[in-house]
């Protein structure tokens, strides 16, 4: 249901704003980057018509003083956000790889055999409870999106059609009984009541079981640039600093931090019972004074990240100004959320990127949010044969690459926008 239909239904707001912070509860919050009134980022109109009740709302950064978290304070109800969903994680490659290592790394890690049991948090279409199934372990995903739940479940991967939270944690702890892992990922932003999040998370392991959610990274959105991994969806933005307090929080000691390179750079956080005994790894401690050195805690180094996102939008946008004014034709390759933060922050409409591109079948045949680029199949490029193809998906850009070989030999060529526009 979109946000204009669910307001007027129910006549109830889809947007409030936080005035506390979610780790701290303090009330010492800045605004140091605002990307404008953005529409909902994977909100794809399925007709151009329906642009006119397309609703807009702020889309600003924030950072606490009081705990450093970075995050936003525009919430929008998650009923308009996730109850029907477009994005699935089955259409990478690069992902299924991720999943089958996960899965294998943490069976081994626990060594869980066919009587244990692993819940995952938006489960989405199941792709890595399948890989935890295929090696013989019992799975439960939770997902609240139904049409993708669906899909999860003619994949054969049992699936609750929930939002997950505290109260979910404790009914299918007496359901299903306790859970060797509690598995979160790309979720946890997601959520405005974090903590109450982990609290159901914990609430379901047994004494030696894990919380493990993977989480995309501040501090290479910090020094890479990824500003356009900001949307409405995502409320925060995680140091490992600020996770160690929330963990805290609900009851859960961080023991173990995985570097991840998916998504742009993402961290995979183990959460332990403090009673289990289990001891945060030396990793740990190393990646909080990283994040330190970094400036994750400095508010001005958040100012300064703001400089140079206004930079980067100006240098993208002279540079397509610029190919279009020679006559040079562009397309858009994947019309994915951050895609979509990227191009109604720089203004980049139909003028000059005329359509996008992409493998996910939910997508292909829709408009995208703000800017109206109709959603493509990926095999309109080799059709058309563009000049260039700005990469919206940059952090596939190297399997996208790979599968465009016929149009890369075809003479066409590529644009990654971030952290500054470069020509392959």
């Amino acid at each position: 249901m979109s946000a204009a239909t669910l307001q007027e239904q129910t006549g109830r707001p889809v947007h409030h704003v936080r005035t506390r912070c979610r780790a701290c509860g303090g009330s010492s919050l800045v605004r140091f980057l605002s990307l404008g009134l953005q529409p909902l980022a994977n909100a794809n109109l399925r007709d151009p018509a329906e642009a006119r009740d397309e609703l807009r709302f702020p889309l600003d950064l924030y950072f606490c003083e009081g705990c450093s978290l970075v995050q936003l304070v525009d919430v929008i109800d998650p009923e308009v956000l996730f109850r029907h969903y477009i994005y699935v994680t089955g259409t990478s490659e690069t992902i299924a790889a991720h999943n089958r290592d996960y899965a294998r790394t943490v069976v081994d890690l626990l060594n869980l055999g066919p009587d244990d049991l692993v819940v995952e948090a938006a489960s989405n279409d199941g792709s890595l409870l399948s890989c935890f199934r295929d090696i013989g372990v019992r799975t439960l995903g939770v997902e609240p999106a139904i049409n993708i739940a669906a899909v999860a479940q003619e994949k054969g991967v049992e699936t609750v059609t929930e939002f997950f939270g505290e109260q979910t944690g404790a009914e299918l702890r007496r359901s299903r009984g306790r859970a060797r892992a509690v598995l979160g990922n790309n979720v946890l932003a997601h959520v405005d009541d974090t903590v109450g999040f982990l609290r159901g998370a914990r609430s379901l392991i047994d004494e030696e079981g894990l919380v493990i959610v993977e989480v995309p990274h501040a501090l290479p959105m910090l020094e890479k640039l990824e500003y356009d991994t900001v949307y409405h969806e995502h409320l925060c933005y995680f140091s490992l600093t600020a996770l160690i307090r929330l963990f805290e929080a609900a009851g859960l000691r961080v023991v173990r931090v995985d570097r991840q390179a998916v998504h742009g750079g993402t961290i995979r956080v183990y959460g332990a019972l403090p009673s289990s005994g289990r001891r945060a790894g030396a990793e740990v401690v190393a990646m909080i004074a990283e994040e330190q050195a970094a400036g994750l805690t400095s508010l001005d180094r958040w100012h300064r990240f703001a400089r140079d996102v206004e930079a980067q939008r100006a240098a993208l946008l002279a540079l397509l100004a610029e190919l279009r004014a020679a006559g040079k034709s562009i397309a858009g390759y994947g019309a994915p959320a951050k895609g979509n933060t990227l191009l109604n922050y720089c203004g980049i409409g139909t003028d000059l990127v005329p359509y996008t591109v992409d493998r996910n079948p939910l997508k292909v045949g829709t408009w995208t949010p703000g800017t109206h680029l109709p959603v493509l199949p990926a095999d309109t490029l080799v059709e058309r044969q563009p000049d260039y193809v700005l990469i919206l998906a940059w952090n596939f850009a190297d399997e996208i690459m790979r599968q465009q070989r016929a149009y890369q030999s075809a003479g066409g060529r590529f644009i990654i926008p971030i952290p500054s526009p470069v020509v392959l």
